[in-house]
């Protein structure tokens, strides 16, 4: 055997050190360096060792292209956030919170894959558990295949034996690999186990699903490392109390990072939610004040979500500012434009905002419905629940113009809206779709006050 040595390692971005460090040079957090205890085997023994090939340099021009051949899931969230499908050969990880549906995602995947060969590897639930689940997702004909292994050398071993499709680990913490003398979890035995995966997915040319676990702070468990090694970074996410689930892109080699899929958590499985608009705005039975509608862009799809807005008098003096889906600086510039270029007296009031269904919005193109959703709660007049806006507020209180209003008038059109109220500057663009909705183009804050409440 090799000489066993110890390493210090960075538990925040991965960094080795041959000694502890107080300060980490790499990410420069503190206090953050573990020794771990390293064992290699002799040389020539490594699994993937026969696997390798020579790689000599060829000239650029001389490499024969073809576009990537995708594996699909079945799934149309999941291809839509995957760029269109499952590259073959990629490593794609999937994190978010315990509890929030990450192995029933995997699991629903891998039994609706007909015509695929799909080797589901669990290292934290039994074989009857798998397939207690298994059953009230539904499993229909497949050909999907459960492991419950924690070691890297006898998964390789079995994967060889009955060459997957696809492969999916469950998860990556758990694992352990025969050439590090450290725990499951620990930051050596991540990095190592990610290597071999890593390494036989693209031999092999077979995608492979790792599940991770994330941090208190909400980042990926692990050296930073892991999430430069694969292609593909998911977040899974949403409130439990809600039913809903959003799947992020956080990095995608193959295809848009924008991108993202919705999903309904229901008693025998995740949902796809293909319309999320129809979701996402509440039906009141009568006009409300303090709620507006906003057409969104998430990537290549549009989508229509309700602002709800309060503003009350301050009861402790000291006026809160309380978001929730959106930024709590952008609220408070745009209260600043609405008391300085507009006159609305709302420095001593409270003001409340919520983005409804639990979604977390960045797209400037909500600023006007923000405007317009606290300034109908401020008057206590509601506004025309058939009416949506699209359209950024700049700081001198002008309405400026926002990307691809064709869409978003095209999806307010389709979703039964009357008006739609934009930007004059997006007004040309926009006119191509004028038949199926009012465009009401406007260049002020206090025009959109004058159109909404007289």
């Amino acid at each position: 055997m090799a000489k066993t040595r110890t390493a210090f390692f960075c538990r925040n971005c991965g960094a080795q050190s041959p000694k502890w460090i107080g300060k980490c040079p790499s990410c420069g957090e503190w206090n953050t360096y573990i020794e771990e205890v390293i064992q290699r085997l002799e040389p020539g023994t490594s699994v993937q060792a026969s696997s390798r090939k020579t790689a000599v340099p060829t000239l650029i021009t001389g490499i024969e292209f073809s576009s990537e051949s995708r594996i699909d899931t079945h799934n149309q969230e999941l291809n839509r956030v995957l760029g269109g499908g499952l590259v073959q050969g990629s490593v794609i990880l999937v994190g978010g919170e315990p509890g929030i549906g990450k192995s029933t995602l995997m699991l629903q995947v891998a039994l609706t894959m007909p015509g695929t060969r799909v080797l589901y590897v669990s290292g934290e639930e039994s074989e009857q558990q798998i397939r207690m689940r298994a059953e009230r997702l539904g499993m229909g004909k497949n050909d999907c295949y459960i492991l419950t292994e924690t070691s890297t050398t006898a998964i390789l071993n079995h994967i060889a034996g009955l060459n997957p499709g696809a492969v999916i680990i469950d998860s990556i913490q758990t694992l352990t690999s025969e050439s590090i003398d450290a725990s499951a979890g620990s930051i050596s035995q991540i990095r190592e186990t990610a290597s071999e995966l890593q390494r036989f997915a693209k031999t092999a040319n077979v995608p492979v699903f790792l599940i991770g676990h994330i941090t208190k702070e909400g980042s990926l468990a692990g050296p930073k490392l892991l999430e430069h090694m694969v292609d593909t970074v998911l977040q899974f996410e949403g409130d439990r109390n809600y039913g809903y689930r959003i799947l992020r892109s956080v990095k995608n080699r193959f295809g848009s990072t924008s991108e993202l899929g919705i999903y309904e958590m229901q008693g025998d499985g995740l949902r796809e939610v293909s319309n999320p608009s129809e979701i996402l705005i509440t039906q009141h039975e009568e006009p409300v004040s303090g709620t507006t509608v906003a057409a969104t862009i998430e990537g290549l799809r549009p989508m229509l979500i309700e602002t709800q807005a309060l503003v009350s008098t301050a009861a402790y003096g000291t006026p809160q500012r309380s978001c929730t889906g959106f930024d709590t600086r952008r609220l408070n510039m745009l209260l600043a434009v609405l008391e300085k270029r507009s006159g609305f007296k709302l420095g001593a009031k409270d003001v409340f905002l919520n983005i409804a269904g639990g979604l977390r919005v960045d797209d400037p193109a909500t600023d006007l419905a923000v405007v317009s959703a606290v300034l109908s709660s401020s008057i206590d007049i509601p506004v025309s629940p058939k009416t949506c806006f699209a359209a950024e507020v700049g700081l001198s209180g002008e309405i400026r113009p926002v990307t691809r209003v064709e869409q978003r008038v095209s999806e307010a059109g389709k979703l039964g809206f009357e008006t739609i109220v934009i930007s004059k500057l997006n007004l040309i663009a926009a006119k191509s779709q004028a038949k199926k909705i009012k465009i009401q183009p406007v260049g002020k804050v206090e025009e959109v006050f004058r159109l909404l409440f007289g």
